[in-house]
């Protein structure tokens, strides 16, 4: 699980657009307050079950992708690395100008044919498998097609969110969106592991296919009550848009040093995950069965995490309930290297659950605040630059927790990360973040086009 602040894997208009307070969805009345909150409303329910079909899916992808790659090609470590790296490589191509392109269109067809584009290549994998004619070309060229489509989703999803729901709703339905992501967490690799052992590797990616398919489904039923207010599109060219993206990121006091965190904090945490399964093994002596739920701690945490936001926030402010949180939950980070054998494997469980609530929570209060603070003519490119800059930072702490592992030793490499990781929560509560109760909703300037 890495920190937003990705996905996960992990998601505008012009310059000339209106300023910050111009109507979009998210002038919509709040959702009126029942024992379901907002799944009692319909909209928001359908997307919320697309999603958590769709992120099951991803997650039996996970196991199965890299199984295909084992079992039907007979892949070295080396290519199964590459495989999975491939999925990244379109963030680092393309996540700047996604940001531009998606902004010039609307978001609910932009994820629909994203989905619908998923399917057909996760489908294409099993039916070349049957017909005896899969290659690892095609499967890295799936994985490259893969993650082009994630890059664009993303984006499209972060700037829907707040034409669908009122700002005041925003928490609460990012919470419920990444609290059904986190348990698919838990159940997907069962699930995986299950359809791989009755059906094959590639009926996995088959199963994920349909889960692509349900989420369109959802997406189609959905009622737009009316369009959202978009900029006009301006001849500016693509690289003055990503600039003007870019600049009022690294203008603005909150969102650069959110920006700061996520991508530090992305490192720290690819850094230590890298290196856990050889960790978990050799140094703290566990089974392989073990070493799965111990992971699956990690997704329970992020559960409760997103359960506990929303009134978290409400009892304490926005800003207030990330502070504490950041102080109390982050440092349990430290209880990983000091597991062992015996009884003390309970303090890498203990610190990946607590670890993982924390960062999920920041996740959702940050991801709201960005989508409710961004003018709505800058929402996706904000959105695109943030998620670029955030997965630019994973292959770098993969390869630095690899190398530090060969180097100075599993256990040591452990505390070097989660220590990192603690400091990384210094940069948050030494921001503008350290003083208010509550995140501001809108920049304290209008001149937020860069004029």
């Amino acid at each position: 699980m890495t920190s937003e602040l990705t996905r996960a894997g992990a998601r505008a208009d012009t310059g000339a657009g209106a300023p910050a307070g111009t109507s979009t969805g998210t002038s919509h009345e709040p959702a009126a307050r029942s024992r379901w909150g907002l799944l009692a409303q319909r909209e928001f329910r359908l997307l919320w079950a697309g999603e958590s079909i769709s992120r099951l899916g991803s997650s039996v992808t996970s196991v199965a992708l890299p199984l295909v790659a084992v079992l039907s090609l007979d892949a070295g470590p080396l290519t199964v690395g590459l495989l999975n790296g491939a999925v990244w490589i379109p963030w680092l191509l393309l996540g700047l100008p996604a940001g531009v392109w998606v902004g010039r269109l609307p978001r609910r067809p932009v994820m629909i044919c994203c989905n619908l584009v998923s399917a057909a290549l996760f489908a294409s994998v099993p039916v070349a498998g049957w017909l005896g004619v899969l290659t690892t070309a095609q499967l890295m060229l799936t994985a490259l097609l893969i993650g082009t489509a994630a890059v664009f989703f993303n984006a499209a999803h972060q700037a829907y969110l707040p034409e669908l729901l009122h700002r005041d709703d925003l928490v609460e339905g990012n919470a419920k969106l990444q609290g059904s992501a986190s348990a698919a967490q838990v159940a997907g690799p069962g699930v995986a592991g299950l359809t791989v052992q009755w059906c094959g590797a590639a009926a996995g990616l088959l199963v994920d296919a349909v889960t692509f398919l349900v989420a369109s489904a959802a997406l189609l039923l959905i009622r737009d009550d009316k369009e959202p207010v978009r900029a006009p599109v301006a001849p500016a060219p693509l690289h003055a848009q990503v600039r003007e993206g870019l600049a009022f990121i690294l203008r603005d006091r909150f969102l650069r040093s959110f920006l700061l965190y996520a991508a530090s904090a992305n490192a720290a945490l690819v850094g230590y995950q890298s290196i856990a399964v050889p960790f978990l093994v050799r140094e703290v002596g566990v089974t392989p069965s073990t070493v799965g739920l111990l992971a699956a701690t990690g997704a329970v945490g992020g559960v409760f995490g997103a359960a506990a936001a929303r009134p978290l926030c409400r009892r304490l402010g926005t800003a207030r309930a990330v502070r504490i949180v950041l102080l109390t939950a982050t440092p349990f980070g430290l209880l990983l290297p000091a597991a062992g054998p015996g009884p003390r494997v309970a303090l890498y469980a203990v610190g990946s659950a607590v670890l993982v609530a924390g960062v999920t929570l920041c996740n959702i209060v940050l991801g709201s605040f960005r989508q409710t603070y961004t003018p709505p003519a800058l929402l996706s490119r904000i959105v695109a630059t943030s998620m670029f800059a955030n997965q630019a930072t994973i292959p770098l702490g993969a390869v630095a927790g690899g190398a530090l592992g060969a180097t100075l030793g599993l256990r040591t490499t452990m505390w070097i990360m989660t220590g990192l990781l603690v400091l990384c929560s210094a940069l948050l509560l030494a921001s503008p973040l350290r003083k208010d109760r509550d995140l501001p909703t809108e920049p304290a300037t209008d001149d937020w086009s860069g004029r």
